[in-house]
């Protein structure tokens, strides 16, 4: 067992780590959790003398095969919980994060298992995040962003990279949504803002907007 401060830093950890397995910076830990630093080296202090993280001052922090299998259990139960909360429930995609995080805190691997049958198992949760499977496995996607694209290149929105409420509503607004096909007609050279094709519709968005969307290439 363990306090859910712990269980946050340790997926906190994981979130930074990502696909590349970069080690964690104090201050990226601080800044995730919107703590303080020193607040963060006294856990990491406490985390590494339980084993579950390998922790050098000035050097940064990364998750032992302990601590990853702990983390990768919360991200599941998050996603799963969000899965649930937006088709079952019927939350809103922006609603759905902060409930998630409490629920996520539930020891119980039966129940996990449950829910993940009773979802069918899904791969992706509503943010486009990949959910790790029983045995702690994640399947990234390949992280290419609609920023990173051309005029005439069309993709597949798989997922975002900023989960605030604030963005969530603005893409919600406008359509932006994972399983949606865009094309990219025009991008100005003066800020970076694209116009993309929405089925028969076009739509203008920013070069911050585009930074925060992945997207999956397909062929003409």
């Amino acid at each position: 067992m363990y306090s859910e401060s712990e269980e946050n830093y340790l997926k906190a950890i994981f979130t930074i780590a990502g696909k590349d397995g970069r080690r964690a910076s104090t201050n990226d830990v601080a800044d995730l959790l919107k703590t303080k630093a020193s607040s963060v080296t006294d856990m990491l202090q406490k985390l590494s003398d339980k084993g579950l993280i390998k922790y050098q001052k000035y050097k940064g922090v990364s998750l032992t095969a302990k601590g990853e299998k702990i983390a990768t259990g919360v991200v599941r139960k998050h996603r799963l919980w969000e899965v649930f909360l937006l088709e079952k429930l019927n939350f809103k995609w922006d609603e759905i994060h902060d409930i998630a995080e409490q629920l996520e805190h539930v020891n119980s691997a039966r129940l996990t298992d449950k829910l993940d049958e009773f979802l069918g198992f899904p791969t992706h949760d509503p943010h486009g995040d990949p959910i790790p499977d029983k045995d702690g496995k994640i399947r990234y996607h390949k992280g290419i962003l609609l920023s990173d694209l051309e005029p005439g290149d069309v993709c597949e929105i798989v997922g975002v990279k900023e989960h605030s409420p604030d963005f969530l509503q603005y893409l919600e607004g406008v359509k932006l949504l994972p399983g949606m096909m865009i094309k990219v007609l025009t991008r100005y050279h003066y800020d970076s803002s694209i116009i993309l094709q929405i089925n028969k519709n076009e739509l203008m968005v920013s070069e911050r907007v585009s930074k925060n969307i992945f997207v999956n290439p397909v062929q003409n």
